[in-house]
């Protein structure tokens, strides 16, 4: 049996594309999208539409993620009259964009599951976006046996898993742990989509991490050209991370989100004093 498992696309079309000629070269049994299609990336509407015609025409399974979960939190307080406001609002560009590109799709968005579990001879083999807990709670490379066995569902021969961009497989007692890492976003340094291809035979499961390189280039051109003006300064943080395949955004959080929100710093300030300090750290 072979399953081919990616997640974190982030709306990244270059490279998601290469990943489903690569896949589609390989020729599993099953393919599982582990969520995290749109948001954080240029091309959010072509790569949600994507994904829905490869599970519509392919059978993929798709699940959604936490980014997916973002956008739906979004509409629903738009909806209930309690749009963010001020520098929250600022906060939220991609989020703003990204639901505006993706609206009349929103509800095919709602449909989608959080986890998939599959029943096969060698056992079940269970996706969710991150962890059993939420979508949210991820799985690193530098967790412990007991942190990872943590998140995980023992009685899972296979479990996979995605949301921190950080590829890894490590055999946890009797389930085959398996973070896929990220077509579109990786954070490990190596700017190559990132899928996993697991397989079963006679001696049991196997995973492995493959990297496919993409034109690059096209996606950070069109991240400069379309999300950049539709997505506010933070973006630039994005593009950023785009550029050096590392993980920058979640630094940025702890330090500048308060300020930026109590309007003491603006966010336009707040981006322009943290990438200094990034290059400079770099």
């Amino acid at each position: 049996m072979k399953l081919a498992v990616l997640a974190d696309i982030h709306a990244n079309l270059s490279a998601f594309q290469a990943v489903i000629a690569d896949i589609e070269q390989w020729q599993p049994d099953v393919v599982i999208i582990a969520g995290d299609i749109i948001n954080r990336g240029p091309q959010p509407r072509a790569c949600l539409e994507l994904a829905l015609r490869m599970r519509s025409q392919q059978g993929w399974h798709v699940i959604r993620g936490n980014h997916e979960g973002y956008i739906l939190n979004y509409d629903r307080d738009v909806q209930a009259g309690h749009p963010p406001k001020g520098g929250r609002r600022a906060l939220l560009g991609p989020i703003i964009w990204t639901h505006q590109e993706v609206f009349d799709l929103l509800s095919a968005i709602r449909t989608l599951p959080t986890q998939v579990t599959l029943a096969t001879s060698g056992g079940a083999v269970q996706v969710y976006h991150a962890s059993i807990h939420h979508d949210r709670d991820g799985l690193l490379p530098n967790h412990t046996r007991s942190e990872l066995r943590a998140k995980i569902d023992p009685r899972a021969a296979v479990f996979c898993t995605a949301h921190t961009h950080m590829p890894f497989a490590r055999q946890v007692e009797e389930t085959l742990v398996v973070n896929v890492g990220s077509v579109g976003l990786p954070f490990d340094g190596d700017w190559r989509a990132a899928y996993a291809r697991i397989t079963l035979d006679q001696q049991g499961w196997h995973a492995q991490i493959v990297r496919v390189p993409y034109d690059r280039e096209a996606t950070l051109q069109a991240a400069r050209e379309v999300m950049l003006p539709s997505s506010g300064p933070i973006a630039h943080i994005m593009l950023r991370e785009l550029e050096t395949a590392r993980s920058l955004l979640f630094d940025f959080v702890p330090v500048y989100n308060e300020p930026v929100i109590a309007g003491v710093i603006s966010l336009e300030e707040a981006v322009r004093r943290f990438l200094s300090g990034a290059e400079l750290a770099a």
